[in-house]
């Protein structure tokens, strides 16, 4: 082997290094790329999942909101079913008040009626007598 080819050599050794150093540095570059693209997917899914987890609560929250809805809900029904029957006793009240006065009146009317024709039978009595005066 002589001395060309030995600087031959050293140079084709050369070559081939710096072209694994060139392979090397692109593959940790794809790499990197590789890691900076998993990060990322990490994060939207971590995002995802904060979201869902979001709109679970939201859900339950209007779950609750909706159960607080109904249970008023049937609160003013009963409240209105109540208030329905306090009312027919009410009117039922007022019905037997107005007869109960009706038959207080008709009792004072008789009352009066009687008293009346007392007076009259007095008046006549009275007349009476004063002509029997004279």
């Amino acid at each position: 082997m002589n001395k060309d080819d030995v600087v031959r050599g050293l140079a084709e050794d050369s070559m081939a290094a710096e072209a694994a150093r060139n392979e090397a540095e692109q593959f940790r570059a794809l790499a990197e790329a590789a890691r900076e693209v998993r990060d990322h997917h990490r994060e939207a899914l971590e995002t995802i999942r904060q979201e869902r987890e979001q709109l679970r609560d939201t859900a339950e929250t209007s779950r609750v909101a909706s159960e607080d809805a109904r249970r008023a809900a049937e609160t003013a029904r009963t409240a209105i079913e109540e208030a329905r029957v306090a009312t027919h006793a009410a009117r039922e009240a007022v019905v037997d008040a107005v007869r109960a006065t009706a038959d207080a009146m008709s009792g004072s009317l008789a009352q009066m009626e009687v008293v009346e024709g007392m007076r009259r039978t007095l008046r006549e009595i009275r007349d009476m007598h004063k002509l029997d005066a004279h």
